[in-house]
């Protein structure tokens, strides 16, 4: 898998298997945040956490990237999920950066951990000219993670019947951040 055994400063990253839904099924007691992910409400948690994983399995499958588990270091927790989404924006194909961690996880920088490590990666092994984050216009806690990923807000679009900012990030301009220009 594209990022299977990877590592940063406190994250091990790993894929996604079937033995995870059991423990994905607590990112679905966050009612607060699901509301910026367009999800089904009305399915319980177990069926969200098993379509979920099994959207990222197929992801995989079939080379469209997909999230991966973030495993805190220090406890071995299973933290988050971060990783390359293959999109469809405004009929454009575009590569995504999306990261979401459990609520007592938010607020430590390992989303912005997780997703610059996955940025770095993209632009080192693949040709993409760019890289979006879809955030909800009300999550400014995403928001703020796309900005220290060095991604600024292109354009406001609806996307799976919400309102979303399209958060930017173009090769030179990550190439000059990592050359220090």
């Amino acid at each position: 898998m594209y990022f299977n055994g990877k590592t940063s400063a406190r994250l091990n990253y790993r894929q996604l298997a079937l033995s995870d839904i059991a423990k994905w099924q607590h990112f679905f007691e966050d009612e607060a945040s699901l509301e910026y992910l367009g999800l089904d409400l009305s399915l319980d948690k177990a069926q969200q956490a098993r379509d979920w994983i099994g959207r990222q399995l197929w992801r995989y499958e079939n080379q469209a990237y997909g999230h991966h588990a973030l495993i805190e270091k220090e406890t071995g927790c299973f933290i988050g999920q971060c990783g390359l989404l293959t999109q469809e924006v405004e009929g454009r194909q575009e590569l995504e950066i999306g990261y979401h961690l459990f609520k007592e996880y938010r607020g430590q920088g390992y989303a912005t951990e997780a997703a610059l490590a996955f940025r770095d990666y993209a632009f080192e092994n693949t040709q993409a000219p760019s890289l979006i984050s879809i955030i909800d216009v009300r999550n400014s806690a995403s928001q703020k993670v796309a900005q220290k990923m060095g991604m600024v807000k292109t354009e406001q679009v609806r996307y799976y019947s919400l309102d979303v900012y399209i958060y930017r990030i173009q090769r030179e301009s990550w190439f000059c951040q990592k050359e220090g220009k």
